[in-house]
């Protein structure tokens, strides 16, 4: 092996062992973009944290991009950002926690290595925060807990870390502990020094760092800023958790069987430091991830092989209001990326250079000349990428990352133009927007020129489509919002298939047969009447 090459090879171990690449999760309300920014305000990328709060003013939160976004206070797509932390590598991806788009939450945590779930104090495990602890869980994602909010009314935090354990079936070991809580929350103590963390709210609020002093709790003795009271109630708790508590066990928690748990406020940055700290320490980096040859074979892709292998996890037109593009979100899985470097497209096995990759601050870009795994690159897509592709440097044969699944819509709407004129319009921003995954777009089985009908997990995804069609594409639009509660795709042959009197019979973008039902219960009844075919509930 040339001298070059080694050293290349040993610059692609060490640039993999630098890399963080994770996904915030929660229930909406919990805290995540805020926490989010506050990494940015710790990593020195933004001077100031503007405030939840102030979302419609020009202090929107820095990863939500959109301008419905910025309107709500929500978060709708997610967002991916690059940038350095304590000379660690951070790739985050900032994900809806509303449930509505949990199908674009469900594909970004495949590009995820680790998990950070926020949790309200006072609101403990949340529904969203089941279910995407649920998608974690599927792919054994290691998961931080935060406990948010600690500096408002709150629950016990050993009531809280208990919840974890039985809404979630996983251990939960307390790496810190709070001092005092609600208006009376001033600290934290990290459970692996001993060091107790107080401190003082600064002038500029949550949107700088608060100053801290640090002292042992061996060594605390009561005063003016802490009375003995909640001094010896953090001591008997800690002396509770030690005697009672779940060990924190690295392999065990990588292996997704414990979340190390925090506490802090994001709102006013005590404790968050804390948790940053040992997020880098702790995290895995990019790791060897299974790769399909066949449908019953499988390999497996070490991220330091000297084959560059990625695909594509989401599609987002329209980042960019000046040239109406569309990128594609790549997850690097190994190898080195280079500037100008040709791949091959797998699906397509066609050969591709990609000219004008971006490493991406929500809505910012820059140009990159090299990437390593674990790294998040967004591609000019001129219509060539589809969410689940795989791309390789090739000389690694024909594989594949797995196509990423599609779930089941339940509302279902058909759109029509205000202004016939803007039929076209509508129709190419729906196409453009249905590549992104959150809506699709069904025809009707014998009629492909009649207005689209549009399918959606959640029904706040109409409205984003709405919205994004009136402000990217000039077109506005209404909605009439169809009588089906439930869908599958068919398979079988649709000549024989004896559908009930007022299911639907469509094909979707891809032509497959589709079937709309008014209820679960007439789904079912399909089923038993049709036991030559089957309805499937993701494709």
């Amino acid at each position: 092996m040339s001298v070059d090459v080694q050293a290349l090879a040993a610059r692609l171990v060490t640039e993999t062992k630098r890399r963080r690449t994770f996904a915030i999760i929660s229930h909406p309300d919990a805290g995540k973009t805020t926490l989010t920014e506050k990494l940015l305000l710790y990593s020195g990328m933004i001077r100031t944290a503007g405030m939840v709060a102030g979302r419609k003013s020009d202090k929107a939160a820095a990863s939500d991009w959109m301008g419905m976004e910025q309107e709500r206070g929500i978060s709708i797509t997610s967002s991916a950002m690059q940038f350095v932390f304590k000379d660690v590598v951070i790739n985050i991806l900032d994900t809806p926690g509303h449930q509505d788009f949990s199908e674009d939450t469900y594909r970004t945590l495949t590009a995820a290595d680790s998990v950070i779930m926020v949790i309200d104090a006072a609101k403990g495990v949340e529904p969203q925060t089941r279910k995407l602890f649920d998608a974690c869980r599927l792919r054994k994602i290691p998961v931080f807990t935060l406990v948010n909010k600690m500096d408002q009314p709150c629950r016990d935090p050993i009531d809280l870390m208990a919840e974890v354990e039985d809404v979630l079936g996983i251990q939960a070991s307390a790496l810190d502990w709070p001092v005092g809580r609600g208006r009376e929350f001033q600290g934290i103590v990290d459970r692996r020094s001993g060091e107790m963390h107080l401190y003082t709210r600064s002038a500029a609020g949550g949107s700088a760092k608060p100053e801290v002093t640090t002292e042992l709790l061996a060594d605390a003795t009561p005063s003016d800023r802490l009375d003995e009271a909640t001094l010896t109630s953090v001591r008997d708790e800690l002396e509770l958790l030690e005697a009672a508590g779940n060990p924190f066990s690295l392999d065990a928690f990588r292996a997704g069987a414990v979340t190390p748990v925090f506490f802090g406020s994001a709102l006013t940055n005590f404790g968050i430091e804390l948790l940053f700290d040992a997020f880098i320490e702790l995290a895995p980096s990019p790791s060897a991830r299974p790769a399909h040859i066949s449908e019953d074979e499988e390999i497996t892709i070490d991220p330091t092989d000297s084959m560059f292998s990625a695909y594509v996890f989401k599609i987002q037109a329209n980042m960019d209001p000046r040239h109406r593009d569309c990128l594609a979100f790549l997850r690097i899985n190994s190898g080195r990326f280079e500037k100008d470097m040709t791949i091959r497209h797998h699906r397509l096995n066609k050969k591709i250079r990609l000219s004008r990759p971006h490493t991406l601050m929500a809505d910012d870009r820059g140009t990159v000349d090299e990437a390593y795994p674990g790294d998040i690159l967004g591609v000019i897509n001129p219509g060539l990428f589809a969410i689940g592709d795989t791309i390789s440097s090739g000389g690694g044969g024909d594989f594949g990352f797995g196509q990423l699944p599609q779930f089941q819509p339940e509302h279902f709407a058909r759109v029509r133009p205000d202004d016939t004129g803007k039929r076209k319009g509508m129709d190419k921003g729906v196409s453009q927007l249905a590549t992104e995954g959150a809506i699709q777009v069904l025809r009707e089985w014998n009629d492909k020129g009649a207005f689209p009908l549009l399918a959606a997990v959640g029904r706040l995804q109409f409205e984003v489509l709405q919205y994004r069609l009136e402000d990217e594409y000039g077109a506005k639009t209404s909605l009439e919002i169809l009588p089906f509660a439930c869908s599958a795709w068919l398979r079988g042959e649709v000549q024989s298939f004896r559908k009930p009197t007022s299911a639907r019979l469509v094909r979707d973008q891809f032509e497959r047969p589709m079937v709309l039902f008014t209820s679960r219960w007439e789904k079912s009844y399909a089923r038993e009447q049709n036991p030559d075919h089957e309805l499937v509930d993701y494709a």
